[in-house]
């Protein structure tokens, strides 16, 4: 039952963060990062496709969404998360330094970096990362049977382990760590994947409208 319900959740996440080892990997060979600007494309394209492959899987997906209150709830959450992200940035507050995408070529933005950024920011990475923080490890600490949890149920515990680790796989942790709570506590609610992915993805979303009409490249 682990292995079954797990998988579909589990190896997609663990895909993206490779991604952060073979990027590594590549710049310690030489290679620039202008042009590991491109893996992500690669990373987000190998995501989209194992959840593509496990769509079937993944029935708290299935197409009932949150009503309109907790649509309305989801967005407005998602839109304090991004305020919060781009505030809680003191040096005490992150985890080294972050150097960030930046979409330029000699000074000019290519737009289609920026467009493939913001949608698999918005679009896939939401669903991924709930897929495994929200439906599978919040629920797994406290039953092997994660499915069969309501997430009403969830305890403290399952609450502050996986949001601190949450947390602590952002550059920015406290961010990371305040967004992992608000998210958990929406799905605890709501009792609907769709509202933290919903608000994942509101913030996703303006978080890069942001960067791109500042240049704040380092918060990607």
């Amino acid at each position: 039952m682990f292995e079954r319900a797990a998988l579909p959740r589990v190896v997609p996440f663990l895909a993206y963060l490779s991604f952060i080892f073979i990027a590594d990997m590549l710049a310690r060979l030489g290679v620039a990062a202008h042009d590991l600007r491109w893996l992500y494309v690669v990373k987000i394209a190998v995501v989209l496709g194992m959840l593509l492959y496990w769509r079937r899987s993944y029935t708290e997906l299935s197409w009932s969404p949150p009503g309109a209150r907790a649509t309305a709830s989801a967005v407005a959450i998602g839109f304090v998360v991004f305020v919060l992200w781009i505030n809680l940035d003191a040096g005490w507050m992150s985890i080294g330094s972050s150097e960030g995408f930046d979409p330029r070529t000699d000074g000019a933005i290519q737009w289609g970096l920026v467009v493939l950024r913001i949608a698999g920011a918005a679009l896939i990475v939401p669903v991924m990362e709930e897929l495994f923080w929200r439906s599978f490890l919040l629920r797994w600490i406290d039953a092997p049977d994660f499915l069969k949890l309501n997430p009403r149920l969830i305890s403290a515990k399952a609450f502050i382990v996986s949001v601190v680790l949450f947390g602590f796989e952002h550059n920015l942790w406290l961010a990371g760590i305040v967004a992992g709570a608000a998210y958990s506590l929406l799905y605890m609610r709501s009792q609907s994947l769709w509202a933290p992915v919903l608000a994942h993805a509101v913030t996703n979303g303006v978080l890069g409208v942001w960067i791109i009409s500042g240049g704040h490249w380092t918060y990607w």
